[in-house]
C-alpha cells in the first residue's frame, strides 16, 4: 500500500512481503528504474551477476523496467568458489534474455597484489588478523567489479545498478566505492528479508532464494559469519531500532535475544555511518557541497 506522498508503508506489519505490497514495491522499483534511465537519456543499464539472490532480483527488476535487449549483466569471478554462481547466473541471464559476459579477475587482481603489496607489506607474516589480506583484497575485487562496470557504462551509454539491499547498506556490509558506488540501487530500500520475499514473488529459483549469502571476500566465507548474526535476526533488530526506534535494550528483550548480540550488530550499523555519507569537506565560510 501507499501513502499520502507516494512512499510505500507496511500497514504495521514490519516487513513488505505480502503480496500487495510486493505488487506496489515491483512497481515503484521498475518504474523509478525507467525513469532513470530516460532522465540520463542512457541506452540501458549494466548489473554485476553473481549468482545470489541480490544480483539475480536486480537483474530480473533491469530486464522488466527497460527491457532484456538493454540489460548487460556481468559475471567477474574472482575465485574457483565463485564459478558455481557463474553458472546460476548465466543461466538466469538466459532465462530473463539478456546479456551475460564473464570476466575473470583472479589475474588482474594478483597482478595489483604482487606490484603493491611489496612496497606497503614487505612483513606479510606480521598481518595481526588472519583474513586481513583476504579482506583487503576482497575489497580490491569489489572495486576492480566496479571500475569494469563503469568502463562497460561508459562505452555502452549505460547506467550502472547497484545490487545492495537495506541490510548491508545499514551495516556498512559493502565496500566504499566498491559495490558501494552505482547510480541506483533498486533494491536498496529492502531488507534481505524483503528482498527474498520479491524474489519469490517473481518466480527466481528456489536454489538462488535459498543460497547461504556470502561476500565473497574469501572461500568459505558467510554473512552470517561476518556479521555475527543470521539476517532473521538482523533484519528484524534493523526495523526495531532504526525504523521504529526501538531502544536496543527493548529490542532485544522483546525478540528474546542476547543485549551482546543486539550490541555488535547495531554497533556496526554506528561505526558505519561514514559509508552511507558524502565525503566531507572543511565547510569553508559556510559553503554547501554544490
Amino acid at each position: 500500500m501507499t501513502t499520502d506522498d507516494g512512499g510505500l508503508e507496511s500497514d504495521g506489519r514490519p516487513f513488505l512481503t505480502d503480496r500487495e505490497s510486493l505488487a506496489a514495491v515491483y512497481e515503484r522499483i521498475t518504474s523509478s528504474v525507467e525513469s532513470l534511465v530516460a532522465d540520463a537519456n542512457a541506452d540501458g543499464v549494466v548489473v554485476a551477476m553473481s549468482g545470489g539472490v541480490d544480483s539475480t532480483l536486480t537483474a530480473t527488476l533491469a530486464a522488466d523496467a527497460v527491457g532484456s535487449e538493454n540489460v548487460l549483466a556481468l559475471g567477474m569471478p574472482y575465485h574457483k568458489t565463485e564459478q558455481a554462481g557463474m553458472v546460476d547466473a548465466r543461466s538466469v541471464a538466459e532465462d530473463l534474455e539478456i546479456d551475460f559476459r564473464e570476466i575473470h579477475l583472479r589475474s588482474l587482481i594478483d597482478a595489483f597484489d604482487e606490484s603493491i603489496s611489496p612496497a606497503l607489506e614487505p612483513d606479510r607474516e606480521s598481518l595481526s588478523r588472519p583474513n586481513q589480506r583476504n579482506h583487503a583484497l576482497g575489497n580490491v575485487a569489489a572495486r576492480m567489479r566496479m571500475v569494469t562496470l563503469y568502463y562497460a557504462a561508459n562505452r555502452q551509454s549505460q547506467i550502472v545498478l547497484g545490487t545492495a539491499n537495506r541490510s548491508e547498506s545499514l551495516l556498512g556490509y559493502f565496500t566504499k566505492y566498491g559495490d558501494g558506488a552505482a547510480d541506483c540501487y533498486p533494491i536498496g530500500d529492502l531488507y534481505k528479508t524483503e528482498v527474498r520475499a520479491l524474489a519469490d514473488y517473481l518466480d527466481v529459483p528456489d536454489r538462488i532464494i535459498d543460497k547461504e549469502p556470502t561476500a565473497g571476500f574469501y572461500v568459505g566465507q558467510t554473512d552470517a559469519d561476518e556479521l555475527g548474526a543470521p539476517y532473521a535476526v538482523i533484519d528484524p533488530l534493523l526495523e526495531r531500532v532504526v525504523d521504529r526506534g526501538q531502544s536496543l535494550e527493548d529490542a532485544a528483550d522483546e525478540m528474546g535475544i542476547d543485549r551482546k548480540t543486539a550490541r555488535e550488530v547495531l554497533g556496526m550499523c554506528d561505526s558505519s555511518e561514514h559509508k552511507r555519507t558524502v565525503p566531507q569537506t572543511p565547510g569553508i565560510d559556510d559553503r554547501d557541497r554544490a
